[in-house]
């Protein structure tokens, strides 16, 4: 992929950043955009631009002329009692999962044309298709991309694919929480049928398989990476 250029949105930091030193590894240029530079620091061949896609302007300038993929990362875990969720909270999510991704991508489809053939990989949650206590805020916005997901893959057809990854829990710094001992995160892992919780590795390597053109004939779709959860009872 030496000739290929990926826009990793929210590449800073866990699934973004597993998915940067994947395709960095495979010889392709990255550009990154994310509130802060994280463990992308010192890490040589990315294009690093500080933008807060709740509150920034997206433009073409931000990007490569020509995109061969573009994966928009930034997520929340936002549980608490729908009693408890203020109207204002559903926004906030609603604004970093959805509206974020449209700003991103409406900017950005230019570049995505350009390129021969292109990919977009967005991420929902298993607790948009597997319902789940305390989870009302984040499964209604996400729920929204995977019928973003749908909807774009139809549109963009043949010249963009677009996919979407609903994982589990997965040992990430938006995580860190669940992951506070290791006692605590063998309990949650018990919770899944392969009895452990995901890692960032776990979801990033079909990531970028869906990137890339392996994945030529794949569009449409919203895979679970999620230990079995969804799935198996």
């Amino acid at each position: 992929m030496s000739d290929k250029n990926f826009v990793i949105v929210g590449g800073s930091h866990g699934i973004g950043f597993g998915l940067v030193q994947r395709l960095l590894a495979d010889g392709a240029s990255v550009t990154v955009l994310s509130r802060t530079e994280g463990q992308l620091a010192g890490l040589d061949g990315v294009k690093h631009s500080a933008v807060d896609v709740t509150a920034d302007e997206i433009n073409g300038d931000l990007f490569p002329e020509s995109i061969d993929g573009l994966a928009y990362c930034p997520g929340s875990i936002n549980l608490r009692s729908f009693r408890g969720l203020k109207p204002e909270m559903f926004r906030e999510d609603f604004e970093l999962n959805v509206i974020g991704a449209i700003k991103t991508l409406q900017a950005a489809l230019p570049g995505l044309k350009k390129a021969e053939s292109s990919s977009v990989l967005m991420f929902s949650t298993v607790a948009v298709g597997q319902g789940m206590s305390m989870h009302a805020s984040v499964a209604a916005s996400k729920g929204a991309i995977e019928g973003l997901t749908r909807s774009l893959a139809a549109e963009l057809a043949p010249k963009v694919r677009v996919n979407c990854i609903a994982p589990a829990l997965t040992n990430t710094p938006l995580a860190e929480r669940f992951f506070a001992n290791e006692e605590k995160a063998a309990a949650m892992g018990q919770m899944y049928p392969l009895k452990r919780t995901g890692t960032v590795d776990d979801i990033a390597s079909l990531g970028a398989f869906l990137l890339s053109d392996q994945a030529a004939w794949v569009t449409g779709q919203v895979m679970g990476v999620d230990g079995g959860l969804s799935a198996v009872g």
